[in-house]
């Protein structure tokens, strides 16, 4: 299939698995380290489709300038899409996403920064890296017993259920639309995110980024937690109120936070910045703390991942040139879902 593709923040990592998946497709790929954005987007001249990722630009003017090139699919190889204004798109460009991919490798990422925090084996690498081998300050807990909240129970939440119980851990679960059948089954409890706040020694978002759930981890919602409570972000940014986060480390009312996104991550993440100062105020203040661990969003980065990453994006394309039904596109009207709904497909 001839059809061009502009592969917009294009890595090492991406051009490999891309490159291998697409001996079964046949496109003509063109890899662009830039990211998309109004700059770049002219790029796109005489391309047939454009392949961003998460941290890409798809704004009004990007979308406007895509349009004039008459591209109209947007293949996106991730999940989330809050980064595609669709009241621009309104129609005239196809979205299509990557839905699932491991979710294993995400689930198991949140457990890395569970563990990695409970006993501090970041701290003790570099002290026996030093020659220091005291293990005053490492203290760590028994998660057996103890109680987990998971925010969102879609197939990643279910996944870090079963590890969690695994450990023996007690598991409360909210979400706005809970599967008992699963519930009973797994042997876990649907609750209120009150009670999640007020029962679980560890909490964990897996849920979408939507109106509802933007800063849903507020100053209010800290006041509401156990002391010392572990926080795991491997879902989205901006479901954290960063400066409220801050608030909470600096009180010591939240004892660990284990975070693979930012709410303002767009510059620095999956960029090396090691030569230069970060700027970022607040992720620098974050960075400071002895009980905070920040990964650069690669909760999603296993070998397993990257291939059903490149073949589901690629079959996207696939079946938007060839002219069949897009499993994968995201309706325009659902950019922002109501609130009574979960993210759907349309």
């Amino acid at each position: 299939m001839n059809k061009k593709i502009a592969f917009f923040d294009s890595k090492a990592y991406d051009r490999k698995s891309f490159t291998e998946a697409n001996k079964d497709f046949g496109f003509d790929i063109t890899y662009f380290d830039a990211h998309l954005n109004k700059q770049t987007a002219s790029l796109c001249k005489k391309f047939d489709g454009v392949c961003a990722f998460v941290n890409d630009t798809i704004d009004r003017a990007v979308i406007k300038k895509l349009i004039k090139h008459d591209i109209k699919i947007i293949g996106l190889r991730c999940a989330g899409y809050n980064n595609v204004d669709f009241k621009a798109v309104n129609e005239k460009i196809h979205i299509v996403h990557v839905p699932a991919y491991s979710p294993y490798s995400v689930a198991e990422h949140a457990v890395a920064l569970m563990l990695s925090l409970n006993r501090k084996t970041y701290k003790a690498y570099h002290r026996t890296r030093d020659g220091n081998f005291s293990i005053n300050g490492l203290l760590g807990f028994d998660m057996h017993e103890k109680t987990a909240g998971i925010v969102g129970t879609g197939i990643i939440g279910k996944c870090l259920i079963s590890i969690l119980k695994g450990f023996g851990m007690r598991v409360l679960a909210f979400d706005p639309y809970p599967d008992e059948l699963y519930a009973k089954e797994a042997g876990i409890q649907y609750v209120s995110l009150k009670e999640i706040y007020k029962q679980c020694d560890i909490i964990s978002l897996h849920c979408p980024l939507t109106r509802e759930t933007e800063h849903m981890i507020n100053n209010k919602a800290i006041k509401q937690m156990k002391n010392g409570v572990m926080i795991i972000n491997t879902g989205r940014g901006k479901l954290i109120d960063t400066q409220a986060l801050i608030s909470g480390l600096k009180a010591g009312s939240i004892g660990y936070a284990g975070l693979d996104v930012y709410e303002e991550e767009s510059e620095y993440f999956f960029e090396d910045r090691s030569m230069e100062l970060i700027t970022d105020d607040t992720l620098a203040r974050l960075l400071t703390f002895p009980n905070v661990l920040i990964t650069s969003h690669q909760a999603f980065f296993t070998q397993e991942a990257l291939h059903k990453i490149a073949l589901t994006t690629l079959n996207n394309f696939k079946e938007f040139f060839e002219g069949g039904h897009l499993k994968n596109e995201i309706c325009y009207r659902c950019d922002k879902p109501d609130t009574k709904k979960q993210i759907k497909m349309c």
